[in-house]
């Protein structure tokens, strides 16, 4: 039987039983788990022409990346986009603020830490989860056009998985924008020379799941120019 301790730190629970130190998964924990997918979807369901941007939570990038994050989420409220991000620091809190600005919907889908405020103060909407793996699919769920800025170990996953999603037919064909040429290049040409021709780990035609721009204005142009029932 769980401790009243352990039933109150579901997070902390569940890495017992991912490094093998208990078995047994609570009732609770099963509610809780179920509680947070139901009220994220339900969430989403306000948000019909939304665009999530990813990025790195630190401020220190090279180049001017903070503020072309600004500008594009600023661009994208002004058409009538919906602004979503993870709701933190650094890139998600420029396309928040960019967003917020121009007066448009700036949302944020937040993970709860211990002693730690995540949400950036540009964010107008928000939903909050205690499980990084039910944020991580609700993130994924979101909107109807993907931005991925310069980033760590978490906006790589998440774009790889995105293009794994999408690449299985798990979810259908979502646009997926890389910003960035600097940063971005030298991957796509590793994906390309090694995956692709050299390994043959995936087909050609997997490198048309995503577009590379250098500039949020680029970003903005290709956005804008995607088929309207994309947004219905």
């Amino acid at each position: 039987m769980l401790t009243a301790k352990a039933e109150n730190t579901p997070i902390e629970h569940l890495e017992k039983v991912r490094h093998g130190k208990t078995r047994k998964v609570s009732p609770k924990m099963l509610e809780k788990i179920n509680k947070e997918f139901v009220d994220g979807f339900d969430f989403l369901k306000k948000f019909k022409k939304a665009v999530s941007i990813y990025g790195s939570a630190r401020l220190n990038l090279q180049g001017n990346i903070y503020g072309e994050a600004t500008k594009l989420g600023n661009k994208l409220s002004r058409a009538g986009f919906t602004v979503m991000t993870g709701g933190g620091p650094g890139i998600m809190e420029a396309a928040n603020k960019g967003a917020f600005e121009a007066g448009g919907r700036s949302v944020g889908i937040n993970i709860r830490l211990p002693n730690e405020q995540r949400t950036n103060q540009y964010v107008k909407e928000s939903e909050s989860f205690s499980f990084f793996f039910t944020r991580k699919v609700m993130l994924e769920y979101a909107s109807q056009v993907y931005v991925f800025f310069p980033g760590g170990f978490g906006t790589l996953d998440e774009f790889f998985e995105m293009v794994t999603l999408i690449q299985t037919k798990k979810i259908r064909r979502i646009p997926i924008v890389l910003i960035g040429v600097d940063y971005w290049g030298g991957l796509l040409d590793w994906i390309m020379q090694i995956v692709l021709q050299k390994n043959h780990a995936i087909d050609e035609k997997d490198l048309d799941l995503f577009h590379l721009v250098d500039t949020a204005d680029e970003a903005y142009a290709y956005i804008k120019k995607l088929p309207e029932h994309l947004f219905n």
